[in-house]
């Protein structure tokens, strides 16, 4: 019989609890806490992401009734909703935005050496926004139409293991390519956008810093063709060019060469037009890349499914933010678990499973390998996987 951690103390096992630590030392979380701590909090909101949990008084509920275990769980302050509630309300949301940083630093170390779809040794980024509904009288911080509120999570996905590099959250009046400025381009990785990116300063920003993008182009986009490029029209290719803006604005936000691709979609039969700075790679390859950005939007559609982002313990702008990024990095910590344990199992079942089994004593590569048995005999097709 297996007498040693409980599984949540075991997935505890694998977060850098020394980078933890540095990162509420550095917003000072803990400064007068007596008894409930920034580790206190992070790990009750963890248990709710894991287990589903609806509310502070779900939570409070639940680990009030496993009092026994909450010390081998981490937990080593009183719970109770009025106290964790504070804590969301109070404690800077950046502890949470900054550790989660760091569990993605390393994620994409075990993730660096994985396929995406694509042949390409560079850096392969998906830039998206998604939003999530608010209610105004709730939170009117965040106002977005005349009765509706809404936040935006922007997102830089690194294509190998579907990790999010980059996030930053705003209201959602902000428009998309603003984000943009806040990015640190990586030289010679690409940036994979759609329309809504469009913003030629920007992107010659981008350029200008050795860093790639793929665009979709917009319809009314005015050019200038310089020269045409051979292709093969078999693979559904229209035309490859060499063009310049032409518009008053784009001609001098964005006064170099401009590569142009026009691609026929076969599986859909929709015509794409796609702008880059890169001149190197196939035109073929440019038009798989930007098919590579769905993955982006899977993403956001898993987390709204399988995370709970869409229904908020707390009201003020501090609190959802702690709860967004505490839910990213419940997401991370699965899917370094998963990598160094080697899991086959898709990520949706290991949530699953890691909901009804946090407080047994089995070893966790054992749960989490009969869970890959268990999904080989119910093969469910309906479920997002993003990782194969």
């Amino acid at each position: 019989m297996y007498a040693g951690k409980i599984v949540f103390a075991q997935l505890v096992d694998h977060l850098p609890m020394h980078g933890f630590r540095r990162c509420v030392e550095r917003y000072r979380g803990d400064y007068k806490v007596r008894s409930f701590s920034c580790l206190d909090q992070y790990l009750c909101m963890a248990f709710a992401q894991l287990t589903y949990r609806e509310s502070l008084r779900d939570i409070e509920a639940c680990l009030r009734a496993q009092r026994a275990k909450l010390y081998h769980m981490g937990i080593r302050g009183h719970v109770s909703r009025a106290t964790l509630a504070d804590a969301n309300e109070s404690r800077d949301w950046r502890i949470h935005a900054d550790f989660t940083q760091a569990l993605i630093g390393i994620a994409r170390r075990l993730y660096v050496d994985d396929a995406f779809g694509v042949d390409l040794d560079e850096t392969v980024y998906a830039l998206d926004a998604t939003t999530i509904d608010l209610c105004l009288t709730l939170f009117p911080w965040a106002p977005f139409q005349r009765s509706k509120a809404a936040i935006k999570l922007h997102t830089l996905l690194d294509l190998r293991g579907n990790i999010p590099a980059f996030i930053h959250i705003t209201g959602a009046r902000w428009h998309d390519s603003w984000v943009l400025d806040e990015l640190t381009p990586e030289p010679g990785a690409f940036y994979v956008m759609d329309r809504g990116y469009i913003d030629f300063a920007r992107l010659h920003r981008l350029a200008q810093r050795a860093a790639f993008f793929v665009v979709r182009g917009r319809a009314n986009f005015r050019f200038r063709r310089l020269y045409s490029h051979a292709i093969d029209k078999q693979t559904g290719l229209i035309c490859d060019q060499t063009i310049v803006t032409t518009g008053q604005r784009s001609a001098t936000d964005y006064p170099d060469k401009l590569r142009r691709i026009k691609y026929r979609d076969p599986e859909t039969g929709k015509t794409l037009v796609f702008l880059t700075n890169n001149v190197t790679l196939p035109a073929l390859t440019i038009a798989r890349l930007y098919k590579c950005r769905w993955q982006v939007e899977l993403f956001f559609k898993w987390i709204k499914q399988h995370l709970r982002i869409k229904r908020f313990f707390g009201t003020s702008e501090n609190a959802v933010k702690t709860q967004v990024w505490i839910a990213v990095s419940v997401y991370v910590l699965v899917a370094i678990i998963k990598k160094r344990l080697d899991i086959d199992a898709s990520l949706y079942t290991i949530l699953q499973v890691l909901s009804v089994t946090v407080f047994e004593k089995t070893p966790l590569l054992q749960v989490l390998s009969e869970a890959k048995r268990t999904e080989d005999n119910h093969p469910s097709h309906n479920q997002l996987n993003l990782f194969d």
